[in-house]
């Protein structure tokens, strides 16, 4: 028998999909990329069976994709809310059993299972569940260790503050990480750096992400060093699937702007097919 609740999840999730598109489409209208209506069979069709061979005989071009691929290649919403559950069960149970550290982080960490197992069982992808899974239980062990609920906070504020040197640093060298990446996908090494356009786009994409970590760092810090554990626990949330959305938005947003048709198609497929693992 179907699963009710499952069929409920999945359309669930493509509406929030569907609803990313609309938000997104004065950016696809303004390239003339309008993404297709999901009833578009025919347009639909094409991107799927799509694939180019090169006439010298090199590595096949990717499947073409449309933007909308693109977003769903990330994982979706549905995808993004996953990683949040947790942090927002162990607020909720540390407030409402007066402030029972151990049940709380026992809570947390079953959800983020539950929810882990609940992709598997389905055969959808695990990358952000697990990241996020991970993540939980690690801050659970050293808020256990340490005794001290704010603590369980601490491995995000550092892991940010690495990101935010990672991203800084790529900038500051002129290899910006989102083209560094790139060039590995296509194997093209360093050519986007010969393309005032591709290190334009590149640049300012990576710049939104290093964005990303320094505000999450600079709400944190002083949340954290005194001791304000509902303010951490509001701004765990708030600066986590919000603003990532936002940052996502803005990063898509100087990316596409900043590239022609014919690159920005490109590159979309690349990125689109390495997110999916290869398949269709």
């Amino acid at each position: 028998m179907a699963d009710p609740h499952g069929s409920h999840r999945d359309q669930l999730d493509e509406d929030l999909n569907e609803k990313l598109v609309e938000i997104l489409k004065p950016e696809f209208e303004a390239a003339g990329t309008v993404p297709p209506h999901p009833d578009d069979t025919t347009a639909g069709t094409t991107a799927d069976t799509s694939t180019a061979q090169p006439s010298d005989g090199g590595p096949a071009k990717p499947e073409a994709t449309t933007d909308k691929d693109f977003f769903r290649a990330l994982g979706g919403w549905g995808a993004l809310l996953d990683i949040g559950l947790p942090w927002i069960a162990f607020m909720i149970v540390y407030a409402a059993s007066d402030h029972d550290l151990k049940l709380a982080l026992i809570v947390a960490v079953a959800c983020g299972g539950a929810v882990a197992l609940l992709r598997l069982v389905r055969k959808q992808p695990l990358r952000n569940v697990l990241g996020g899974f991970i993540g939980v239980a690690f801050s659970a062990w050293v808020a256990a260790r340490s005794g001290k609920a704010e603590n369980v906070y601490l491995p995000g504020m550092i892991l940010s503050g690495v990101y935010l040197a990672i991203y800084g640093i790529s900038i500051v060298a002129r290899w910006p990480l989102f083209g560094a990446i790139y060039g590995l996908i296509t194997q093209t090494g360093g050519e986007w750096r010969r393309d005032p356009d591709m290190f334009r786009g590149f640049n300012r994409a990576t710049l939104v992400f290093a964005g990303l970590f320094a505000v999450r760092l600079v709400i944190q810090i002083p949340l954290y060093l005194t001791h304000q554990l509902n303010a951490l626990g509001i701004a765990k949330i708030g600066l986590g699937l919000p603003l990532y959305a936002l940052a996502l938005w803005l990063a898509y947003s100087v990316l596409r702007g900043s590239l022609p048709d014919d690159k920005w198609d490109d590159a979309r497929d690349h990125i689109t097919g390495l997110l999916r693992g290869g398949k269709k």
